[in-house]
C-alpha cells in the first residue's frame, strides 16, 4: 500500500472524477483526453514513473461510475486499464498523458484476423485484442474498420478486420488475467453509474410532474418502482465492493458475478425509468435511450447474456 492509498479513499474521488468528466463532455475525442489526463483520471491506476498516481483498483471504481451516470462517449476504462497493463513503457506513458487513445476488443482474436465490440475504435489509436495466450496491442492506423449498428446507430460497436496489423506490445496469460479482471469490475461500476443518473432523473422528473394537483411520487405506485430501483442499484453497488474484497482465505474473488448482475439491474432501472417518464426516455430531451444502449451493447460484447448463464452451470457444476 502506497502512502496515497493510506491518505485518500476512492469515495473521495467520485466530485473530482465527475467534475472533469462533465468537462470533457460536449468536446472532442483528442481534446477530452487531455482533459481527462490533466485531470489525473486515465493514469490514476499507472505508476508515479510514468506520470501516474499509482492508486489501486478501487480508486478506479467511483470514476467509472461518473463515467456511466454521465453517460461519456469515450473509452475512459480502456484507456486507464492499458496505461496500469502497460507501465514502464512508452504506450503506457502516452495513454496517461492523453497523447494517444486506446480501446479494447472484447471479442475475436489476432489469429482469426478479426475483432470486434470496441468501444470508439474509430476515434482510437490502439486497440488490445485478444490472442491465444495473452493479448496483443495493435496500432489501429491502416486497419479497416466496420460499424455495426444493429444497437446503436449514433455509437455502432466496431469490427476490425486485422489482416495487416502492426503490434505494438504484447501482455502475457497472467496480466491479460489481470486486465480482464479489473475490467469486469470497472464496467460494472460504469453500467450502475448509468442505472443510478436514470434513478435520479427519474426521481427528479416524479417530484416535479404534477397531474390533479398531486406530484407523480406522491403515488405509492410510483414509490414502489422508484424503491425498487433504488434496491437493485444499491445490490449491484455492494456487489462491486465485494468483488474489490478479498475472501476469507485472503483470495481475490471473482468479477464475473458483480459484472453479470449490474448488467441485468441496469436494463431494468433504465427501461422502468423510460417508462416512468412516459417513454420521453427515447427523446433526445430526456436521452435515457443513450445509457440503456450502451449496457445492450456491453451485454452483447460479453455474449448477450451468456454472463448469467455461465454462472448458473458453474454454480450447478459445484453443488
Amino acid at each position: 500500500m502506497t502512502m496515497h492509498d493510506e491518505s485518500l479513499r476512492p469515495e473521495e474521488f467520485a466530485d473530482a472524477a465527475a467534475a472533469a468528466i462533465a468537462d470533457a463532455l460536449g468536446r472532442g475525442p483528442r481534446e477530452a483526453a487531455h482533459v481527462l489526463a490533466q485531470a489525473g483520471l486515465t493514469g490514476v491506476c499507472a505508476p508515479e514513473e510514468d506520470g501516474g498516481m499509482g492508486l489501486g483498483i478501487a480508486f478506479a471504481v467511483p470514476i467509472a461510475h461518473a463515467a456511466g451516470k454521465l453517460r461519456l462517449p469515450f473509452p475512459l476504462i480502456e484507456q486507464l486499464l492499458l496505461a496500469r497493463a502497460l507501465a514502464g513503457s512508452p504506450e503506457g506513458e502516452q495513454l496517461v498523458s492523453g497523447d494517444k487513445i486506446a480501446t479494447i476488443a472484447w471479442a475475436g482474436s489476432l489469429a482469426q484476423g478479426m475483432a470486434g465490440t470496441a468501444r470508439h475504435a474509430s476515434v482510437s489509436d490502439w486497440v488490445l485484442v485478444p490472442e491465444a495466450n495473452g493479448a496483443a496491442l495493435v496500432d489501429l492506423a491502416g486497419v479497416v474498420i466496420q460499424s455495426d449498428t444493429a444497437l446503436d446507430p449514433e455509437f455502432p460497436q466496431q469490427w476490425l478486420a486485422l489482416s495487416e496489423t502492426t503490434v505494438l506490445a504484447r501482455l502475457d496469460a497472467t496480466a491479460t488475467g489481470a486486465l480482464m479482471h479489473h475490467a469486469r469490475l470497472l464496467l460494472a461500476s460504469l453500467v450502475n453509474g448509468a442505472a443510478d443518473g436514470a434513478l435520479q432523473a427519474s426521481a427528479l422528473y416524479m417530484a416535479n410532474r404534477v397531474q390533479f394537483g398531486r406530484p407523480l411520487s406522491a403515488k405509492q405506485a410510483v414509490r414502489h418502482w422508484l424503491a425498487r430501483m433504488k434496491l437493485v442499484q444499491e445490490v449491484s453497488m455492494a456487489a462491486i465492493q465485494r468483488a474489490l474484497a478479498t475472501n476469507e482465505y485472503g483470495q481475490a474473488r471473482t468479477a464475473h458475478t458483480a459484472l453479470a448482475g449490474a448488467i441485468t439491474n441496469a436494463v431494468f432501472v433504465l427501461e422502468k425509468a423510460i417508462h416512468l417518464h412516459g417513454g420521453m426516455g427515447f427523446t433526445w430531451e430526456v436521452p435515457l435511450h443513450y445509457s440503456l444502449r450502451e449496457v445492450r451493447k456491453l451485454d452483447a460484447a460479453f455474449g448477450a447474456g451468456s454472463l448469467a448463464r455461465d454462472l448458473g452451470r458453474s454454480f450447478i457444476k459445484a453443488a
